[in-house]
Parts: C-alpha cells; sequence; structure tokens
C-alpha cells in the first residue's frame, strides 16, 4: 500500500498565500486545493520553471489558463512546490473541442523559443517521441506495440510543417465547465508542428475515449493531416512498447485507433 499523501507545508501554503487547513487532495493528482490556489509537488524542476514563466503570459482567445503564482518574495518554486489559481472544470468527453483547443493554443505558441531542457529529457515519453521522428531509434518489443510500428512507419513521408512549442498531452487534461471557456492547466512541452499536438488527442480520443472513426475525418483539413496522425500513432506505439507500466487493455485501445488511422494513408 502506498504511504498517504502529504500536504504542502504550512510555511509553502503561507507564501502563495494558502490556507493548509483549507488543503484538500485533488482527484487523480498529485496536487492539493486550497480554496483558489492549487499546489503541486514539483518532479521537474526545468520544466515548472519553463511552464510558469510561460503560462504567465500566455494569452489564448477563449481559454482559460491557470495562471501560475509566485511566493511572497517572488519565486515560482519554493521547497518543492509550486501554485497556480484553480480552474473550475472536469475532464470530459468533447472530443471536437480538445481539438479546437489544441488548434487555438498551437497558434499562440507558434512563436515560443524551443525549451532548453528538451534535449536533455530521457524519459519514456521523449525517447518514444524520438523514435517515432526518427530521431532515434530502437527496437521495440512486437508484443507491446512495436509489431504495428513496423507495419507502419514505412508509410513515414516527411513533413512540411515547421516545428513549434506543443502541447502533447491534451486529451483527458483539458477542463470543461458546462458553456465556459476550455481550460489548461498544465503543458507537456514538445517541439514537433503545431497540428501534432492536435492528432496525438484524436489518436488518444480513438484508443481510449471512445470517440468514433469519424473524427479523423472531421479535421482532415488541417495541414498534413495523415502524416501527422501517423507520427502521433508511432509515438503512442513507442510509448507503450517502452512503458514499464503498460497495459495489454491500452495496447488494445491503441490497436483499434492505428487501424482507423493507417485507413487515411
Amino acid at each position: 500500500m502506498s504511504p498517504p499523501r502529504q500536504p504542502p507545508p504550512a510555511h509553502v501554503c503561507a507564501a502563495f498565500g494558502a490556507d493548509v487547513t483549507e488543503a484538500e487532495p485533488l482527484p487523480g493528482s498529485d496536487s492539493w486545493r486550497c480554496g483558489p490556489v492549487v499546489l503541486k509537488p514539483v518532479t521537474d524542476r526545468a520544466h515548472a520553471v519553463w511552464l510558469a514563466r510561460t503560462l504567465e503570459h500566455l494569452e489564448v482567445p477563449d481559454l482559460r489558463i491557470a495562471r501560475p503564482i509566485r511566493s511572497t518574495d517572488g519565486r515560482h518554486l519554493l521547497a518543492g512546490w509550486r501554485a497556480y489559481r484553480y480552474l473550475s472544470g472536469t475532464a470530459e468527453h468533447r472530443y471536437d473541442d480538445v481539438v479546437l483547443t489544441a488548434v487555438k493554443l498551437h497558434q499562440a505558441t507558434a512563436e515560443l523559443p524551443r525549451p532548453p531542457f528538451l534535449s536533455a529529457r530521457d524519459d519514456v515519453a521523449a525517447v518514444a517521441d524520438r523514435v517515432a521522428w526518427e530521431e532515434q531509434h530502437l527496437e521495440l518489443d512486437e508484443t507491446k506495440g512495436g509489431r504495428w510500428f513496423e507495419v507502419l512507419s514505412g508509410a513515414r513521408r516527411p513533413v512540411g510543417g515547421k516545428d513549434q512549442v506543443v502541447h502533447g498531452e491534451l486529451f483527458g487534461t483539458v477542463l470543461f465547465d458546462g458553456d465556459a471557456a476550455p481550460g489548461i492547466v498544465d503543458f507537456v512541452p514538445y517541439f514537433r508542428p503545431a497540428e501534432w499536438g492536435a492528432a496525438v488527442a484524436v489518436v488518444d480520443a480513438l484508443a481510449w475515449g471512445g470517440a468514433e472513426a469519424d473524427l479523423l475525418q472531421r479535421w482532415a483539413h488541417l495541414p498534413d493531416w495523415p502524416q501527422l496522425l501517423l507520427r502521433a500513432t508511432l509515438f503512442r506505439l513507442a510509448l507503450h512498447a517502452l512503458h514499464p507500466r503498460s497495459t495489454r487493455a491500452a495496447l488494445d485501445g491503441l490497436l483499434d485507433a492505428a487501424h482507423e488511422v493507417s485507413e487515411t494513408l
């Protein structure tokens, strides 16, 4: 049994303008809500600093952004914690709204410089991304998705769009609250063509969200769409093959998505 989660220390809460007596864990997260403030433990300092600096100034029409909160002495990070404004809402299976969120978000991030820490990333997601884009070559376990990766990888063709900062984990993280604008709390950066972020969200929706295949066609007007869907599928297949806790159920959904994507090529 895992040890119980520990709330942020009282002095950290106070520094970010929160009351520790209000601290309650947010479901499905390692974060704690203290009224209008959310505190989250930092596992990657470079990413956390980039995230705070980026979301502090990012303006996206018709999207809500969870703005970072600075401590009383002006820091974004304190004693292994960061803070941001609470956004209402839950993740919902509003597939087209998630894709539209990706399009709007990536229009706003088009001119952001490449985060310097991306080159040093060596987690399984970063490796899977490089494998999908032919920047790294690995033998993938055939029983965990490697066979489909091998089959589909031969269909890769050059992609014309320029690389930029994109969010690679939008499905299941965009918050919806009735008619309010969609909310963005986090940002997992990659440096790929803008529409790749939308393609990953679509593949995820097909694999694990219950989306129908016609979602692929509704966004077919996006540039390089078939190839970016392919790269997104290869990314997810490589990630599944490399991840130590991947499951057969997750692979079954991903293979269904891979089949639908292969029909677009």
